[in-house]
């Protein structure tokens, strides 16, 4: 009897490879086995070949050229790459790096690694809605500040930062802009030279490609961007990462940047955009004190992040399981904290605790939305009748005023 699988809300965490990234991917499995850096055969041109086009398939989606693409393992040695190659290559100029405590943690651990190693690291916060104040990144920025790292979308709740504003901010101050763009790749419009990034993150698996493959885009032009290499051995990608390239994973991320950018251009984000609207306003109409976390004008269009007051989130969790959504990011879903994202924003530990990510994508209907509101709504419903808190709340009583005591 085949397995029957939830319906799946969780595109921010991983996206379905689509069936024609698969199909692209399949011949290098094969016959087309060749190392691209075999250059004395036609197995090695040919493979060689298709790393190249893939190169010029990411580099067309985020505006820049082919040479300026650096091929990875995945966002986190993108991060990695990025934020620790360029602090060791422009340490004699400085030793300051500022990001954002919402950050990603292979950002956030990047920069406590630097720190470690005699980098100052500013964590800037942000204001309620998720956004930076870009005052306040103004003024924190110093003569030794070598390196800026704001995300462009939080992987969490989905807020998009003033990104070109950042970039026109570092490009006048003289300091490296680094963007981990992972999250908005398949949804958002990116223009490297627009927006004023001299170094970006991609990821393949957050855009309907394969898992274990990414990019980082190098700036090539003036300001030319050099950072120092962390892996050693065959001189690949321009000696910024030695490594023998998978071929296969690297023409299943270059489709996958191929369909992403006719999605953006074709309207089929409009459409993910209308899903997530109605499932936020089929909660709405059904259910009260429902707290959206994160900005809902500057947001990605397939996220909704909710805390559901009065119900327990893991009990959430338990009861809606026939929906693959999340509590948290998948990168930190391990920890029994509340979100590190959500309490930046100043929500309260019991709100941040029930707390659910919905993560909507290209291969979900409006029959999913409408089946998982039934689900969340009739759930909810059931939890606040056993919930003495959300009996009190209904009946007046401000809960805050209330004096606990402990036996």
């Amino acid at each position: 009897m085949p397995r029957v699988m939830p319906i799946y809300f969780d595109n921010n965490a991983t996206t379905p490879c689509d069936p024609r990234v698969v199909e692209a991917m399949i011949p290098y499995l094969g016959e087309r086995f060749g190392n691209p850096a075999s250059r004395n055969h036609a197995y090695g041109w040919e493979a060689q070949e298709a790393v190249e086009l893939a190169r010029e398939q990411v580099a067309a989606l985020i505006g820049a050229t082919a040479k300026e693409i650096v091929f990875t393992s995945g966002a986190t040695e993108s991060n990695n790459l990025a934020i620790k190659g360029a602090a060791l290559y422009y340490e004699k100029k400085g030793k300051h790096i500022i990001t954002v405590a919402t950050e990603h943690k292979a950002v956030l651990d990047s920069c406590h690694a630097l720190e470690r190693d005699g980098f100052e690291v500013s964590y800037l916060d942000v204001k309620a809605d998720g956004r930076i104040d870009l005052d306040v990144l103004a003024a924190a920025i110093r003569p030794d500040t070598i390196l800026v790292s704001v995300m462009f979308a939080n992987n969490e709740i989905g807020v998009i930062q003033p990104v070109a504003e950042i970039g026109a901010l570092c490009k006048e101050k003289g300091v490296l802009f680094h963007c981990d763009a992972v999250q908005a790749l398949a949804y958002v419009p990116v223009n490297v030279e627009a927006l004023g990034i001299d170094l970006l993150s991609i990821s393949a698996h957050k855009m309907y490609g394969p898992k274990g493959i990414g990019a980082l885009y190098v700036r090539r032009g003036r300001p030319r961007v050099r950072l120092q290499a962390l892996i050693d051995g065959g001189g690949h990608e321009r000696g910024l990462r030695s490594g023998t390239l998978p071929t296969h994973q690297i023409v299943g991320l270059g489709k996958a940047a191929e369909l992403c950018k006719e999605a953006i251009e074709g309207g089929e984000v409009e459409k993910i955009r209308a899903l997530r609207d109605r499932l936020w306003s089929g909660l709405q109409a059904e259910l009260d004190e429902l707290y959206l976390n994160g900005s809902w004008e500057h947001r990605l269009p397939n996220n909704l992040n909710v805390s559901f007051a009065y119900v327990e989130g893991e009990a959430m969790m338990m009861g809606i399981k026939r929906i693959a959504c999340s509590s948290g990011s998948a990168c930190t879903s391990a920890s029994l904290e509340p979100s590190y994202v959500l309490r930046a924003l100043g929500v309260d530990v019991e709100l941040a605790h029930t707390s659910i990510r919905f993560g909507l994508g290209r291969f979900n209907t409006a029959a999913e939305v409408d089946e998982a509101l039934a689900i969340i709504v009739e759930k909810v419903k059931f939890l606040r009748e056993m919930s003495p808190l959300y009996e009190m709340f209904k009946e007046g009583i401000d809960l805050k005023s209330i004096q606990w005591e402990a036996h």
